[in-house]
């Protein structure tokens, strides 16, 4: 896979060096000389370039991307790149980095965002997760389909504890993508018991969140968390 990462900061070399490992070819884009330092990701393609410019991307080759992830630290540049890679590009996949919670609202599919990644909305629902047993927590929202990435985390009286998967009756829209037991990470089959304590991770739709929240817990369910800041 062919990945363009704007901006080469400490998130846009992490996310460049994760890539790179795992056998992807990765371009990262810096606008700023102080911050160009191929030595830091030595398996990356570098490129000193302005990646709000459609020269610029043209340049790199931009339309050649399997994905485009805006990492800089100004929304307002992840939004324009968003926005080129999509119309300007036809990139099949736009990640977006949201900066700052309060402009979350414009990383939509109308500015070219296909995945919008909030760090104030992922740590406070990382902290949520940690301490939250019997709630439905929204850990991420993929805004081209509209549906969330949730976790439950089952208290010895839901339901469906000792159950098999295949027992549970998921509402549409909703898909058991993994359980966490400890230190492990269980990829479901529907032979798989279910037991207290398990942390289960779904992929559904927003208007499913309370008929999981339901099935899941057992009971009408109290209104849906999610992460605020």
């Amino acid at each position: 896979m062919r990945v363009a990462v704007a901006g080469a900061g400490n998130v846009g070399r992490s996310i460049a060096q994760e890539l790179t490992d795992n056998g992807h070819e990765v371009i990262l884009i810096e606008r700023q000389q102080s911050r160009f330092r191929p030595e830091r990701v030595p398996n990356a393609q570098w490129a000193l370039a302005d990646a709000c410019e459609v020269a610029s991307l043209e340049e790199v080759g931009i339309a050649s991307c399997d994905v485009v992830v805006a990492a800089t630290n100004d929304d307002k540049v992840n939004l324009v790149l968003s926005l080129l890679a999509k119309t300007e590009f036809a990139v099949g996949r736009v990640v977006s980095r949201v900066n700052r919670a309060e402009n979350e609202w414009l990383f939509t599919e109308q500015w070219g965002v296909d995945v919008a990644v909030s760090k104030p909305r992922m740590m406070a629902a990382l902290v949520e997760e940690a301490v939250t047993v019997g709630d439905l927590v929204r850990l991420m929202t993929f805004r081209q389909g509209q549906a969330n990435l949730v976790e439950i985390t089952l208290p010895p009286s839901a339901p469906h504890v000792g159950q098999a998967v295949s027992e549970m009756p998921l509402p549409p829209d909703t898909a058991l993508v993994a359980i966490l037991r400890g230190k492990r990470v269980l990829i479901p089959s529907p032979d798989d018991p279910v037991e207290s304590g398990d942390e289960l991770i779904f992929i559904c739709t927003a208007e499913r969140e309370c008929d999981l929240q339901e099935i899941i817990l057992g009971g009408p369910p109290p209104e849906a968390e999610e992460s605020q800041v």
